[in-house]
């Protein structure tokens, strides 16, 4: 029996690695052998279908961050782990998947965009208190301003318009922006664990 969990898997892996345009409800029922019939009756429409499967991406990226944070010994190994987790997640989404989605399903990555984007932020304000406590980073920073810092270049790593990835790999990005930036944010102690972990933010092409 198909499952309406195992429609939203198998059609989340074909729109990573094809597009969303590129995929039709007949790709989905042919790569699943069932009928289209059977999808309609989980889903209203393709739409449906959509939201359903990026809520669920989402999902799955928070749950692995959870795992990460209560897996991790330290703030800058966890901060590291998502970091290698976000690339991994770059290069394996096709390249057209997020601006056809907010191309044809604009409503959708706003919404569930806007909700990923609160949690990351409250995980990273964990984060840099975390690190606080710990000893890693310095008392004076400010969690929001910097957190909010870390998101923006995050997203600048994954500029290809600014990097273009011929020029630019993604470890000499890491390199040159999380963490230096990282280290900025760090004392004495924490550049020594920087060190321990810069494995993670460098092990990443």
């Amino acid at each position: 029996m198909i499952t309406k969990e195992h429609i939203i898997e198998i059609t989340t892996q074909l729109y990573l690695k094809n597009g969303v345009k590129a995929v039709t409800i007949a790709d989905i029922s042919k790569e699943l052998s069932t009928s289209k019939r059977t999808i309609y009756n989980h889903f209203i429409d393709k739409t449906d279908l959509m939201q359903a499967c990026v809520e669920q991406y989402l999902a799955s990226i928070r749950t692995k961050n959870d795992d990460i944070i209560n897996s991790s010994s330290s703030a800058i190994e966890a901060m590291g782990m998502i970091q290698q987790q976000i690339l991994i997640r770059a290069n394996y989404s096709n390249a057209h998947f997020y601006k056809e989605v907010l191309k044809y399903y604009p409503s959708i990555l706003k919404d569930s965009y806007k909700k990923n984007a609160e949690f990351a932020f409250r995980e990273l304000l964990y984060l840099s208190k975390w690190g606080v406590k710990d000893g890693f980073f310095r008392k004076d920073l400010d969690p929001e301003v910097t957190m909010a810092t870390v998101q923006t270049l995050l997203k600048l790593c994954n500029n290809t318009k600014i990097f273009p990835s011929k020029h630019y790999s993604k470890a000499r990005l890491t390199e040159g922006i999380m963490v230096a930036y990282l280290r900025g944010l760090c004392t004495d102690k924490g550049l020594v664990e920087v060190e321990k972990h810069k494995h993670l933010y460098l092990n990443i092409d």
